[in-house]
């Protein structure tokens, strides 16, 4: 009689946050045993819907050994970082010891229990300012501010752990992730809130809010900056393929995550007025220091190695997921 194969348990630390609880669903959706590890400082115990929460922090080595020893961890992804740009600058040794030391305490407690295997969340801060675009994996890497530098010295240290120790990782460098799970469980809810879109939309859900476009005289065709936007479900697979992949072929690899194609800030906002049907108040401001004009990830390498297709990352469908999502927040959280 054969054995009853089950899947592999996978450790999400940070997995009460915005992209960790997307990626612990579709996991979950896979079959696959998931372990939530968060501080929540960021995260929301809400997210965690799916697997086993354990509240900590990385920078407890020992909570982490007895986690190790308490379960049968088959691979780590790793999603509990530190990620407001301005932040980084005002306050650099906070994202150098959480992003940087305490990571490092999670992968010596991964060699000592011999897991080697590692999906780590990286960013496309890590190429700075384009010198081309879309910029590939091959894009020189020169950040411009401390948390991007936090992201490639993991990256350089992964490196180096995989020639030492033998780890075997996945670095994906997202562009901007957006939109929610189209089931309204979960969704975007940072506090304080950063990025264009749900700011644009609580613009549009409240109109006492309005949203400042940073810059209209950039040389794109309607003079505001373009970014490149991935639906955080369109991640989410691309990390289980990354997974499936180092289960199958371990190694070193490197891979943008993008959409391929830059929307700019007004078109942003024209199609946010569209989707949710209500007039957006906007001020315009001037250009902000280290804004490029336009930032667009060529994802080829995740397409034709993993053969990831995004699937959800039209703005149109990132934009009515997200505004979907508002509405359950609104109602469920009382925001």
């Amino acid at each position: 009689m054969n054995a009853i194969q089950t899947k592999p348990t996978i450790l999400i630390v940070g997995g009460a946050g915005y992209i960790g609880s997307h990626i612990n669903c579709a996991l979950n959706e896979r079959g696959y045993n998931t372990i939530i590890f968060d501080n929540l400082v960021y995260g929301h115990e809400s997210f965690v819907q799916w697997g086993k929460f354990i509240l900590g922090d990385l920078a407890d080595k020992n909570q982490l050994r007895l986690l190790f020893s308490q379960y049968k961890i088959d691979a780590v992804m790793h999603f509990a970082a530190y990620a407001y740009v301005g932040e980084s600058v005002t306050d650099p040794y906070k994202y150098y010891i959480n992003n940087v030391a305490n990571t490092l305490n999670l992968l010596e407690v991964m060699q000592e229990f011999d897991v080697k295997t590692l999906v780590f969340s990286s960013t496309c801060a890590v190429y700075g300012t384009p010198q081309e675009i879309p910029i590939t994996e091959n894009h020189p890497q020169n950040p411009i501010n401390p948390y991007g530098r936090t992201k490639l010295m993991m990256e350089h240290i992964m490196a180096d752990a995989a020639q030492a120790y033998g780890l075997g990782y996945a670095a994906l460098r997202y562009f901007n992730a957006a939109g929610a799970d189209p089931g309204g469980r979960i969704g975007e809810w940072h506090d304080p809130e950063t990025h264009l879109i749900p700011l644009v939309l609580e613009a549009a859900r409240d109109q006492s809010r309005s949203i400042t476009v940073f810059g209209t005289d950039y040389e794109t065709p309607d003079g505001t900056c373009i970014r490149d936007y991935i639906h955080v479900n369109d991640l989410s697979s691309a990390h289980c393929l990354a997974l499936d992949h180092l289960f199958d072929q371990p190694g070193e690899y490197v891979f943008n995550l993008g959409n391929g194609q830059g929307f700019s800030v007004k078109e942003i906002i024209d199609s946010a007025r569209e989707i949710t049907g209500r007039g957006i108040n906007v001020i315009y401001g001037q250009r902000r220091p280290g804004d490029p004009a336009k930032l667009v990830g060529n994802a080829q390498k995740m397409l034709s190695t993993l053969n990831w297709t995004p699937q959800s990352s039209s703005i149109k469908t990132i934009l009515q997921t997200a505004w979907d999502w508002l509405q359950v927040k609104e109602q469920k959280y009382k925001t």
